[in-house]
């Protein structure tokens, strides 16, 4: 058979018994819890991030992964929740800022805490540190994983099997539930996704009362085994059977996402737990268990006595602290009248500096406005020996107009003139010309009549 996933971060039961958080001191119920916290805040985020199944599942099972390796004592849940959803989100393709992240666990908290709902500023030193201890977070999941964060879920093989064992539809949303919530497990770090998805559809067949075929067996058709499917039965069971998960604060270096000190305080106080009692087999059985449950009992009990002595020293510090800050002393009231004096004179000598400011600015502006007018004055001048020099080039100009017109007259004159002189020289040479021949026709016929006489 082909897979597709890479299979190499599988546990066995001895090496989860055996994780970092056990050799820090923390047993098995509060890892228990610890894990199902986490996963339920990246559940619950994914969902007002509006971020697909596929990516809050792959967040749980980072989750889940890098504390088989680091212990819950060195990192909070909380910041490796974020981190782990917000490392999903890249590799599953739907990216969110880590602004987005930071707001929504913000928010998920002072809900959780029944604390006033605060505004994050973005600017402010506590978001700056979130979001370097987002990223900072992220970097050790991607170092322990190897940059390896290939995840494969069981979601995908439950349609396949269903369809092929022919069952109704109603199983199918259930078993789809049925493996959302084996991811609040350690389900994902044991057993491979078609183990989990074969367990898964048996949980729910057997809830639906509906037969599936058992001769040969269906379970090896997708190769799985019935101790892997009886134990992947016996964990949801158990995990159906345990109350809502409650933060614990087993990490030293915790930071809440809110401001208010009342998360802290809220996380100082240990959460009461409840120690199993086994059936009564005999009469020294029984009196070995009390006596272990008394001793429990009282240990816890010491512990909460301490704790409240710690808690009545920590008020009775804070209100000492108060009354001495709000009971001045004498020299706190001498350096009172000081500092006021000092203020009243710094508001003086600061009124005058201001005052002695003003006056020279005016003194400047008023300098200013002559030597505007001044500038004003010569523009002027500049303008009017302009005038003057373009009304004396107009009248030269007119000068030279009238003496060529009177040039221009003369030579005219002197044409006509020599025009006129030359006619009537031709017309005294035609009057003499007709006066001639006039008298010589006339002393022509006087000597003809001569003549004939």
């Amino acid at each position: 058979m082909i897979y597709t996933a890479i299979d190499n971060f599988y546990l066995t039961d001895e090496q989860l018994k055996n994780s970092p958080s056990r050799k820090d001191g923390i047993d098995e119920a509060t890892e228990t819890t610890l894990r199902i916290y986490g996963c339920d805040l990246i559940q619950e985020s994914g969902i007002l991030l509006k971020l697909p199944q596929a990516v809050m599942a792959t967040g749980q099972v980072l989750f889940h992964r890098f504390y088989c390796k680091k212990s819950f004592a060195r990192f909070d849940a909380k910041i490796v929740a974020a981190s782990s959803l917000w490392l999903a989100s890249k590799l599953e393709e739907s990216p969110r800022r880590a602004r987005q992240v930071i707001i929504v666990f913000h928010r998920m908290e002072c809900r959780r805490e029944n604390l006033p709902i605060e505004h994050l500023d973005l600017y402010s030193k506590k978001f700056s540190d979130l979001k370097a201890e987002l990223s900072r977070t992220e970097r050790h999941i991607l170092k322990e994983m190897g940059f390896v964060c290939h995840v494969e879920h069981p979601h995908k093989f439950i349609s396949n099997y269903l369809a092929t064992l022919e069952t109704p539809p109603e199983l199918r949303q259930e078993a789809w539930n049925l493996a959302n919530d084996s991811l609040r497990t350690t389900l994902c770090v044991r057993f491979k996704s078609e183990v989990v998805a074969c367990g898964v559809v048996y949980a729910a067949a057997r809830r639906f009362q509906v037969p599936l075929p058992e001769n040969p067996p269906w379970w090896k058709a997708f190769d799985a085994d019935k101790t892997g499917i009886d134990e992947v039965c016996r964990v949801l069971a158990h995990l159906y059977s345990l109350p809502k998960a409650q933060y614990s604060p087993v990490c030293k270096d915790g930071k809440p996402f809110t401001f208010s000190t009342k998360s802290a305080d809220s996380q100082s106080q240990s959460i009461s737990k409840e120690v199993p009692l086994s059936p009564p087999a005999n009469n020294n059985a029984n009196v070995s268990n009390t006596t272990v449950a008394a001793a429990d009992l009282e240990t816890e009990g010491a512990k909460e006595a301490k704790i409240k002595m710690a808690l009545d020293r920590l008020k009775e510090s804070k209100q000492s602290d108060d009354e001495s800050k709000s009971m001045p002393t004498e020299d706190d009231a001498r350096e009172e009248t000081r500092n006021k004096s000092k203020s009243e004179h710094r508001t003086e000598s600061s009124g005058e500096k201001s005052k002695d400011r003003d006056r020279e600015r005016e003194r400047d502006r008023d300098r200013e406005r002559e030597r505007d007018k001044e500038r004003g004055r010569a523009r002027d001048r500049e303008r009017g020996r302009d005038s003057d020099r373009e009304r004396e080039r107009d009248e030269t100009e007119r000068d030279r107009d009238k003496v060529k017109d009177r040039g221009h007259r003369s030579k005219d004159r002197t044409k006509d003139s020599g025009g006129h002189s030359e006619k009537s020289r031709h017309h005294s040479s035609r009057d003499r010309d007709y006066r001639g021949s006039s008298y010589s026709s006339r002393e022509k016929d006087r000597y003809r009549h001569h003549s004939y006489a």
